[in-house]
């Protein structure tokens, strides 16, 4: 009997061993889990941190509050107009209504928001579009938004190319009064590259799908081709 019992109790205190070490063994993977899950979560937020900086920019003298355009004139109207450099029906609306556009301005009636979208540098091989945004933020800096813009589309190269490079978009805003070297090394240092980016995604945000678009007080003018529908529906909203 004492053998036993000696038997059972060797076996039972196996038993308690293999338990022991299976707890032991459960505990050490649990706080491994546990290290691995506030690693990966670490990570996590670092790419979520960095996310956020990376979409950090900084809106150039002239913009409005929310960075996404150049503001000029001072009406109680709003006129928003929604342009890329390379796009050829954006060149015609200043062909067409430019002038009207600046006139209202000019004249009191209408304070213009240009937001510079960067939408077809897929038609480019060298982001042209993106760039020259860039570049048109480096001219609203030296006080020559305005000018640099509409030299901008006066020049405008055609699609599905190099287009201009750096030191010739430079060379369009020496011709507009630009200062050479602040001016250059704005553009060639891509100071308002990030600013672009935010113009295109807050215009994505705001459902404009295309370019030209213009806007009076928010709502859209179905024939920019006509200067004399954008002065009515200013009129209209004043």
């Amino acid at each position: 009997m004492s053998s036993r019992k000696g038997r059972k109790d060797a076996a039972r205190m196996v038993r308690e061993q293999l338990a022991q070490e299976r707890r032991r063994k459960r505990t050490l993977w649990v706080s491994v889990t546990a290290v691995f899950v506030l690693v990966i979560a670490g990570f996590v937020g670092w790419a979520v941190y960095s996310e956020q900086r990376a979409g950090e920019f900084t809106p150039p003298p002239g913009a409005n509050e929310a960075g996404t355009g150049i503001v000029y004139g001072s009406g109680p109207v709003t006129i928003d107009l929604y342009e890329d450099y390379l796009c050829p029906a954006c060149k015609q609306f200043q062909e067409i209504s430019g002038e009207t556009v600046d006139q209202l301005a000019d004249e009191g009636k209408a304070q213009v928001v240009f937001h510079p979208v960067a939408i077809l540098d897929s038609r480019s091989t060298t982001q042209y579009s993106t760039r020259s945004s860039a570049a048109a933020g480096c001219a609203s800096a030296g006080g020559k938004f305005r000018e640099f813009s509409e030299a901008l589309f006066v020049q405008q190269p055609g699609e599905d190319g190099a287009q201009f490079n750096n030191d010739e978009l430079i060379d369009i805003g020496v011709g507009v009064g630009l200062d050479r070297d602040s001016f250059g090394s704005c553009v060639k240092d891509g100071t308002y590259l990030s600013w672009t980016k935010h113009v295109t995604e807050e215009s994505s945000r705001a459902n404009v799908s295309g370019t030209p678009t213009v806007l009076v007080n928010g709502e859209p003018v179905a024939d920019w081709t006509s200067p004399e529908n954008i002065r009515a529906a200013v009129e209209a909203a004043s």
